[in-house]
C-alpha cells in the first residue's frame, strides 16, 4: 500500500444511458460495487475516494468501503463536465480532507466494472516504468480506420479514405480503442491540464472483453453475459 498514491471513482446521479446506473446490480453487485472491490483487492491504495452528486450512489460506496466527505459540485456533475476537472477536484478535496499532498491520482471509471484488480497494479508499473506524466487504458482497435475507414465523395461514389488507406491489414499502423477504464496522473500534470493526451502519455493495453464499459441497456446485458462466463468471486475480481 502507498500513501502517496489517491484512488478516485467518480459516479454522477444523471446518467442518460441506463437510469441509476453506477447502483444498478450485476450478478447481485452495484455496477460502482465493481471498481471499489477492485481497488481494494490492487492493494495499492489506503484511500478510495467516491466523487458524486448522489446520497444514493455515497451510500452504496460507502457499504463497499468507499470514502464519501464531500458532495460533488453541480457543474462538474452535469452531462457536459469533462473528466479531468472533475477528477483534479477530487484530488484537492482530499487533499483538504486528509492533510496531505498525494503524488499521483489512479481513477478507475465506475461503467468499466471487467478490469481486474491485476490491471490496476500493472497500469501502475507501467507509468512509474515509463516516466510519463500520465496514463490511458485502451484495447486493440477491432477495425482499423487506416484499412476500414471509408468516405463517400461529392459525386456520391464511395471509395477508401485515401489519407488513410494501407494496402493491407498487416501494412496499417496499429491503432487502439480508448476503454477510459484506468487513468494515471501526476498531480502537477493533472492540476496543469484538462486534456488526457500528451506527449509524456503512456498506454497500457488491456483485454478485448474490457472495451465494454455500460453506457446503455445494451451494454449491461454483454457485461452481465462477460460476469456470468467468468463467475469469479469478490476476491478474484
Amino acid at each position: 500500500m502507498n500513501n502517496n498514491i489517491l484512488c478516485t471513482i467518480c459516479a454522477r446521479a444523471g446518467s442518460k444511458g441506463v437510469k441509476n446506473k453506477n447502483i444498478k446490480k450485476i450478478e447481485g453487485l452495484e455496477l460502482i460495487a465493481y471498481s471499489i472491490i477492485q481497488a481494494k483487492n490492487s492493494g495499492l491504495f489506503k484511500h478510495i475516494v467516491i466523487s458524486t452528486d448522489s446520497d444514493d450512489i455515497a451510500h452504496v460506496a460507502l457499504k463497499y468501503g468507499g470514502e464519501v466527505f464531500f458532495k460533488r459540485k453541480a457543474e462538474l456533475a452535469s452531462d457536459k463536465a469533462a473528466k479531468v476537472p472533475v477528477m483534479r477536484d477530487a484530488l484537492l478535496q482530499s487533499e483538504a480532507h486528509f492533510n496531505t499532498t498525494f503524488d499521483t491520482l489512479i481513477d478507475l471509471d465506475a461503467s468499466a466494472p471487467l478490469r481486474r484488480s491485476e490491471d490496476i497494479k500493472k497500469a501502475y508499473e507501467l507509468f512509474k516504468q515509463s516516466g510519463k506524466e500520465n496514463l490511458i487504458t485502451a484495447v486493440p482497435a477491432r477495425r482499423n480506420p487506416y484499412f476500414n475507414l471509408i468516405e463517400i465523395k461529392e459525386n456520391g461514389a464511395i471509395d477508401t479514405a485515401k489519407t488513410y488507406a494501407s494496402t493491407t491489414r498487416q501494412d496499417a499502423p496499429k491503432c487502439y480503442d480508448m476503454n477510459a477504464s484506468i487513468y494515471i496522473f501526476q498531480r502537477q500534470r493533472l492540476l496543469e491540464s484538462d486534456s488526457v493526451f500528451g506527449t509524456k502519455t503512456a498506454l497500457y493495453v488491456m483485454n478485448e472483453e474490457s472495451a465494454f464499459d455500460v453506457d446503455s441497456e445494451f451494454d449491461f446485458k454483454i457485461v452481465e453475459f462477460l460476469i456470468k462466463s467468468k463467475k469469479l468471486k469478490q476476491e478474484e475480481f
